[in-house]
């Protein structure tokens, strides 16, 4: 079982350069993802003078995500992993593949990425309101808590079969690609209900900044056990660890 090889790690991991360097690329792969992403959004406000959402609404976060999360990902991946995702951390950290210390380092990392990016965006558009993650008319926090479970198993999933899987072959090549394209399908399927997160610190930005905290505990719930559902499914039923060495902690 995954669980048993989890590694609460070494304090002196805070002080370690790999570790830091790592929790730098992070911050900096969460900032190019949220201001981005979140940028998208705020533009289409602006462009439809926060108009009601729209399909083409939906088509476009979706796309800007994808692409965006393609490229964090992307520059990320051979310093820290590039996992630009609290979840895709505890997935890893479920796993064995990093200890729960350096975990801590991504996820300050991660979350002061989204909030730096957020109050950038909030400057650069002079004011404009950088809008946290809510539920839609008639979908009720169960409602999201299932759509994010099962939207972040699907990314968490992923992760592992295009980036940590050790048989993954030449196929880890195109990780950031499968990674950008499922969290963009998930926000087809799940933003018109609750946004479609699947990130807690996509999340956490916008709210910091707006100081909007309505349901908020909906979009850490449900990444944390979706991503630990997938992480325990994959690395039980089809990583062999008999045969295969340890990922180092720096990989997913």
């Amino acid at each position: 079982m995954p669980i048993s090889k989890i590694a609460i790690g070494n304090a002196s991991e805070f002080r370690q350069g790999d570790a830091l360097k790592a929790a730098l690329a992070e911050f900096i792969s969460m900032l190019i993802f949220v201001f981005a992403g979140q940028g998208s959004g705020m533009a289409y406000n602006k462009l439809t003078n926060n108009g009601a959402a729209t399909p083409a609404g939906v088509v476009a976060a979706s796309l800007s995500h994808a692409f965006a999360l393609f490229v964090a990902v992307s520059v990320g991946a051979n310093i820290s992993g590039g996992h630009v995702n609290p979840a895709v951390t505890f997935g890893a950290f479920i796993g064995g593949h990093i200890t729960l210390l350096r975990s801590i380092l991504y996820w300050i990392a991660q979350l002061l990425g989204s909030v730096v990016a957020c109050l950038l965006l909030k400057f650069a558009t002079a004011g404009l309101e950088t809008s946290a993650f809510a539920l839609s008319s008639g979908v009720g926090a169960s409602n999201a808590l299932v759509f994010e479970i099962v939207m972040t198993f699907g990314l968490v999933y992923t992760v592992y079969a295009t980036a940590v899987d050790p048989k993954k072959g030449d196929i880890g090549i195109i990780a950031p690609i499968a990674i950008g394209f499922i969290v963009g399908a998930n926000i087809l399927a799940g933003g018109a209900f609750d946004g479609a997160s699947m990130n807690p610190a996509v999340s956490f930005g916008p709210a910091v900044v707006s100081w909007t905290w309505a349901n908020h505990w909906v979009y850490w719930a449900g990444p944390f056990i979706g991503s630990a559902i997938a992480a325990i499914v994959y690395d039980t039923l089809f990583i062999n660890h008999h045969t295969h060495e340890p990922l180092p902690v720096t990989d997913y």
